[in-house]
């Protein structure tokens, strides 16, 4: 409530001051150059850390929708994974920087916290679900150390930082329409007011859809709906902005797969759907009181594999902030933003188990049950600053805070009679819980900074502190069900708290010729422990929290790196090296499967696994040999290893794992990536390939998928001018040019020691060659 208070305060002041600012318009920005424009990346000249700037020029060259996420994959250090080839798939979607994984990493957009990249979110939202792509205006990847003024308790490692692209002053609308392989098809539309008295606005909206790439034959599609609409008002002392998102995600899952399965089974195994009545003559198999219809599998199957579908997950976001960026003195800067998001979400899928339908009549019992996983957000925030520039001092402070309550919940519905489409949230009263469990979350952050220019800008040092505190209260819950939760299975009341008041981060970057910059930078962090339904230290049972979990210690590193950059005219070069110290390292202990997570007897824990120290190079260079030619070329080097043994547990039995000195699991060491892209008029095309390193899933390294190299490709023609048309443009898109199978995203929660049979089921295959067409129109 004082948090919500604070944001109706600060909304008034904002549109108090917007009201002071002069009517007339505001100079407008510098126009980048066109080497800028069409550039694929810009290397961040000026900074003390490793920033790379991704422009919406290198989304032209990808399919239409493609998630902005998965668009970096071609920077150095970056693993972006994701079983779709637009990289929008929510469960697959996975991200590697320098040795951190996704929920290590803070994103923002516009200055908003979109929390921790998290699938089973409790504390934001993807990009994709946050922001058109067509609506973006850049995205900045800080690598390593991702400066104090970011609004995130995750980043470890860098941070994501997007920044949507404003109104257009003329108005016009642009219109899109897409097709493509398993069904694809995406329309999109914006319109742009133009600018009027300082107003302008767009509204903007996409519609899309995707059948499943695997063998199943029913139940298989995703869609997504969203609108984003942004206003802008530039006076003379500032600029009033507000924003809106809405996003309505239906997604149909693949099946993880094992090393066992897939040799068996194929890249492509799914759900037996629609043959519903092959499904329950397999399921039958395991459920006792069915055993008479039990039909065993032939094989290469396994009871084990037999399922309907993967299920269907749904995600329906609402975002909004509203932000005001004033001069307050022609030295004094200030901004102040207030947001509100709320998510309600839900996956669910069939299982094996009695569906009995309330009655003591057996004709009707099916081996079958539905398991629906609900999720929920609701937080608000508060993000403010000052920047004061006085003599070669730019000084800076900021402020963020938040409160956040997020749930979830586990039924089961034992009424099932036949099959129907999970594509929905299910209405009515659940049979059973397994568990049930809210968390308020309480955010405080604050940082101070000064950046010292001089020598007329060739030498420039930066240096502050930031203080964070994270809180978060944990309560189990009845639920809606029937039956409640069994003790067994209810998940834990408890508080945890990470904190604190001085992590220092300081950075210098000298010019030392025209061209030629050097940069050095340093940083500490704390990160807050994850949430939300089998990611962190909260959701186990009562009893493992009482004996462990209050004595758990947050993650925390200090990142150290280096560099040099060279821009002058057709070239840019940035190199630079790093070592990260990554202590008190989180670790899940699940024995089960992925399907199979958080039934009865699972058994989840979470315990502190020592520390991964991580040393590595990277590369980017880009030519631009003439005004039709961009290439860029990057490549890395990675050494993330544990630095002690596992000291593993399973009930009451602990194992010595021999795992220092290994690499860190996911983490590829070496990979490399090209992208040519060649503009004459109106045509374009571009190749772009990625080659992946080795990457393990076992801690020991004795599992683990090769290295692979994939190609896209895009060509289009942009037509000039005719009538009121401004402009009309065609475009391929061929994603995995050569068809390349392999081991896409892993499923970070069932990690472990070692896995000599192959049977952990931890990776989704990816998406073979797709083949896409856009038509466009600007009027």
């Amino acid at each position: 409530m004082l948090l919500r208070t604070a944001s109706l305060v600060a909304i008034a002041a904002c549109l108090s001051l917007a009201a002071q600012a002069h009517a007339a318009d505001a100079p407008a920005p510098a126009a980048a150059d066109n080497t800028e424009l069409d550039a694929v990346v810009i290397v961040g000249a000026g900074q003390t850390r490793s920033v790379l700037t991704l422009v919406p020029a290198h989304l032209e060259v990808l399919p239409p929708g493609t998630s902005v996420q998965k668009a970096l994959n071609f920077l150095p250090g970056v693993s972006a994974q994701s079983i779709d080839a637009l990289g929008v798939n929510e469960q697959s979607l996975t991200l590697q920087v320098r040795g951190f994984n996704t929920t290590h990493l803070g994103y923002s957009l516009d200055g908003m916290p979109l929390g921790d990249g998290a699938y089973n979110n409790y504390n934001g939202l993807t990009i994709s679900r946050a922001l058109i792509s067509e609506n973006l205006g850049r995205a900045d990847l800080a690598t390593g150390i991702a400066g104090l003024s970011i609004p995130s308790t995750s980043n470890l490692g860098g941070a994501l930082i997007y920044v949507s692209n404003d109104p257009k002053k003329d108005m016009g609308l642009s219109v899109s329409q897409s097709f493509g392989s398993e069904d694809t098809y995406r329309t999109f539309a914006r319109i742009d007011t133009g600018e009027h008295m300082g107003w302008s606005a767009y509204l903007s909206g996409h519609y899309a859809q995707q059948d499943l790439f695997v063998n199943q034959g029913a139940y298989k599609k995703s869609t997504g709906k969203q609108f984003n609409g942004k206003v802008t008002y530039k006076g003379e002392r500032g600029q009033l902005t507000a924003f809106v998102d809405l996003s309505r995600t239906n997604q149909a899952d693949d099946a993880y797969l094992s090393k066992d399965m897939q040799s068996r089974l194929g890249w492509d195994w799914a759900g037996y759907a629609p043959d519903w009545n092959k499904y329950v003559s397999r399921a039958a198999c395991s459920v006792a009181s069915q055993a008479a219809k039990c039909v065993q599998p032939t094989g290469p199957e396994k009871l084990s594999d037999i399922t309907f579908t993967n299920g269907q997950i749904l995600r329906n976001d609402d975002l909004f902030y509203i932000a005001g960026d004033f001069d307050v003195t022609s030295n004094l800067k200030a901004h102040m933003q207030v947001y509100r998001h709320t998510d309600k979400g839900a996956g669910n899928n069939f299982i094996t188990g009695l569906s009995n339908q309330g009655t003591t009549d057996t004709s009707d019992d099916l081996p079958v049950q539905i398991r629906d996983t609900r999720y929920t957000i609701e937080r608000d925030g508060v993000v403010a600053s000052l920047a004061w520039t006085v003599g070669f001092n730019h000084l800076q402070a900021g402020l963020w805070l938040e409160q956040n309550t997020s749930s979830a919940a586990r039924y089961i519905w034992t009424n099932v009679k036949g099959p129907f489409s999970l594509a929905q949230f299910l209405k009515g009263q659940p049979d059973t819980a397994q568990w049930v469990q809210a968390t308020d979350w309480n955010t405080q952050q604050f940082y101070v900074q000064d950046t010292i220019t001089l020598l007329n800008d060739a030498l420039s040092i930066d240096f502050g502190f930031k203080s964070t505190a994270a809180k978060s209260n944990a309560r189990a819950l009845p639920g809606i069900a029937k039956a409640p939760a069994a003790a067994a299975t209810q998940f834990a009341t408890g508080s945890l708290k990470a904190a604190d008041n001085f992590l220092p981060e300081a950075g210098v970057r000298w010019r030392i010729a025209e061209g030629h910059e050097v940069f050095a930078s340093y940083a500490e962090n704390v990160a807050m422990f994850q949430g939300g339904f089998k990611l962190g230290p909260q959701s186990v049972s009562q009893a493992v929290w009482d004996a462990q979990g209050r004595y758990l210690e947050p993650e925390t590193s200090k990142s150290f790196e280096g560099g040099y950059r060279f821009i002058s005219g057709p070239l840019q070069v940035s190199i630079s090296a790093y070592e990260v110290d990554f202590n008190n390292r989180l670790l899940q202990y699940n024995p089960c499967p992925t399907n199979q997570q958080q039934n009865p007897g699972c058994g989840n824990s979470f315990h502190n696994a020592g520390s991964v120290t991580s040393k590595g190079a990277e590369i980017g260079v880009m030519w631009r040999p003439t005004s039709w030619l961009n290439w860029y070329n990057s490549a890395s080097y990675n050494k993330s290893t544990y630095d002690e043994d596992l000291n593993w547990c399973t009930g009451a039995t602990c194992v010595v794992k021999k795992t220092a000195g290994k690499q860190q699991v996911d983490t590829p060491k070496e990979m490399f990536a090209s992208m040519l892209m060649l503009k004459q008029g109106g045509f374009s095309a571009s190749l772009s390939g990625k080659y992946t390193g080795r990457r393990y899933y076992t801690y020991t390294n004795d599992q683990g998928f090769g290295a692979y190299t994939t190609f896209d490709l895009g060509v289009s023609y942009k037509f000039d001018q005719v009538s009121f048309m401004k402009g009309a443009k065609a475009s391929l898109n061929v994603t995995n040019l050569t068809n390349k199978r392999y081991a896409s995203n892993f499923d970070g929660s069932v990690f472990a020691p070692d896995d000599a049979a192959g049977s952990i089921v931890v990776f989704h295959s990816s998406a073979p060659r797709q083949v896409f067409g856009t038509l466009s129109f600007e009027f």
